[in-house]
């Protein structure tokens, strides 16, 4: 195929997405690369962190060449007002909801094949008066996508959310029969697609200690989880019976599985990150495009101090190619 069109969005400038997207462009990647975000922003940043590259502005898209490295080519689009390393400025929350929303209408149209995200701060967002989740259902709502799937990867395991960023006390409510199955279907349907797998092997977990113990420990998994796994196996989707969560990973049924179905965002997510933090990749399943994202936050602390590692964001580069290849 033709290489791979990526677009990648600067996130908040007052944190490091800015350092680990010049750092990480140093690389040789065998891409068509773009960024969505403020160039002289970048310039400054490339500066003060010792870099030198050569940032170029592109007026049209399609413009966009196979990446060499030092080379930065940017999809201009300004910040609002100053920005300083590691100080948050409420004025700019805009700006990153622009970049976010140019990058999703570029991959609209074709121009690009995916995106991906650096990280931006939430609260910052929603201070300004804007209400935003994150980056899973942003993309969500611009795509009018009912459901979509969060998955967490590294070279180890690759695990999916059946829930994302509730209070513990929630999720119990927010996991059902309809829900399960609509998850199951997506990432079916997304293994074949994006990773090139014929039948995929879903690991679910269940939500209680020890799945349960037959009813013993909560009702969830005999009332819910598999009544859905049933379905699931009707319609010739592979998902295992609810695993206990604590030996699940180290289970033979865990490591055959293609993908592990957590059942909450902590009950997954630390066994991966612990296995992989700073270079495993948020991926969205569901969305009619690729959306890839580092595997961690904006560490406003560490912004042009050079400290930040770019691992996560060539990670999630790196996936976006391997799974815009398995969709050409």
């Amino acid at each position: 195929m033709s290489l791979p069109r990526i677009v990648i969005t600067a996130g908040e400038p007052a944190g490091i997405g800015p350092d680990v997207i010049v750092k990480a462009l140093q690389s040789d990647i065998t891409a068509r690369i773009a960024v969505v975000g403020d160039a002289d922003l970048l310039k400054r940043r490339a500066n003060m962190l010792g870099i030198a590259c050569d940032i170029q502005k592109l007026d049209i898209p399609s413009e966009v060449s196979a990446h060499v490295p030092n080379r930065i080519q940017v999809l201009h689009t300004p910040c609002l007002d100053d920005v300083v390393p590691g100080t948050l400025n409420i004025a700019n929350a805009r700006y990153v909801i622009t970049t976010l929303e140019r990058s999703a209408s570029l991959a609209q149209d074709g121009v690009f094949d995916a995106i991906v995200t650096a990280p931006v701060q939430k609260s910052i967002i929603n201070d300004s008066g804007i209400p935003f989740s994150g980056h899973t259902e942003f993309f969500a709502d611009f795509f009018r996508c009912e459901d979509v799937v969060m998955l967490l990867t590294n070279q180890k395991f690759k695990v999916a959310l059946a829930t994302t960023h509730l209070p513990l006390r929630d999720v119990p409510n927010a996991i059902s029969k309809d829900g399960l199955c609509k998850q199951f279907r997506i990432i079916h349907r997304s293994f074949c697609e994006l990773y090139g797998v014929e039948k995929p092997r879903i690991a679910m977990l269940g939500l209680n200690p020890h799945a349960g113990e037959g009813g013993h420990l909560g009702k969830e998994e005999l009332d819910t989880l598999i009544p859905a796994r049933d379905v699931a196996l009707s319609e010739d989707i592979d998902v295992s019976l609810p695993l206990p969560a604590d030996t699940a990973f180290v289970s033979e049924a865990g490591k055959c599985a293609d993908v592990i179905l957590a059942m909450y965002h902590d009950q997954g997510l630390p066994v991966l990150k612990t296995a992989g933090f700073g270079h495993s990749v948020n991926v969205t399943l569901g969305l009619p495009i690729i959306r890839t994202s580092v595997d961690h936050g904006t560490a406003l602390e560490l912004a042009a101090s050079g400290k930040a590692s770019e691992g996560s964001l060539l990670a999630a580069i790196n996936e976006a190619i391997v799974c815009a290849h398995h969709q050409a």
